[in-house]
């Protein structure tokens, strides 16, 4: 890989900026607010980048990826880490043993495997479930309906800790349509927090849209492009 790809400190403080406006437009703090600096193929001077900017969230959708980077990184132990892409069951193991955070728990049937490796590995997993708001045939992820009763499932199993809901929302033609999917989201996440106390996170919005997210009450976004411009090929 190339080591170019650093974080651009111009980008970084637009980003905040934007977050800021966003976050006074409904009386938020913007310190409430965490960045997720998605480092998808970027190669690993991007991650030492983004840490020695402050941001101390590190997004990985690929096991096999992180598997590479994440243990070369020299500030490992100094961030955390999520996994932002799907989950195949074969890679559970991995995850479990890499990952702080695995925001893509989309089925109960993958909970139960988190729950059971993680109990082998002797570790909480703290997870995120995924919901696809958006009613994205290209999404995974459980519908609102079904939402409720598989966090309830969920924050039962033992070795495992839900903190949060996640969504990827739908590509639409004019970004400001996320409002209600991203209002929709959030109303799940309040329904389930009443439930499960540990269920506070909320992570939506990325480059396109994460203005809107955070107006809606996201507590993370999930950046890439915005930070660090386009990904290499």
């Amino acid at each position: 890989m190339s080591n170019h790809f650093p974080l651009q400190k111009k980008a970084l403080q637009w980003v905040r900026s934007q977050i800021a406006i966003a976050a006074e437009q409904v009386q938020r703090n913007p310190d409430d607010i965490r960045i997720v600096a998605v480092t998808k193929k970027f190669p690993l001077s991007t991650l030492d980048s983004a840490f020695a900017a402050g941001l101390h969230t590190i997004g990985e959708s690929r096991v096999q990826e992180a598997a590479v980077k994440l243990p070369q990184f020299t500030f490992r132990n100094d961030v955390e880490t999520h996994l932002i892409g799907h989950l195949q069951s074969n890679k559970v193991r991995k995850a479990v043993q890499l990952f702080d955070v695995i925001q893509t728990v989309d089925t109960y049937t993958l909970a139960e495997r988190i729950n059971r490796i993680a109990g082998e590995e002797g570790k909480q997993q703290r997870i995120y479930m995924q919901v696809n708001t958006g009613a994205d045939p290209a999404k995974h992820g459980a519908t609102g309906s079904e939402a409720l009763v598989m966090g309830r499932r969920i924050a039962d199993l033992p070795n495992i800790q839900l903190e949060g809901i996640m969504t990827i929302g739908p590509v639409v033609d004019n970004p400001e349509d996320m409002h209600s999917i991203f209002r929709l989201t959030r109303q799940i996440r309040d329904n389930l927090q009443l439930e499960v106390q540990s269920c506070h996170s909320l992570s939506m919005g990325m480059t396109a849209d994460y203005t809107i997210a955070v107006t809606e009450g996201a507590t993370h976004i999930r950046l890439g492009t915005a930070l660090f411009g386009a990904r290499p090929v």
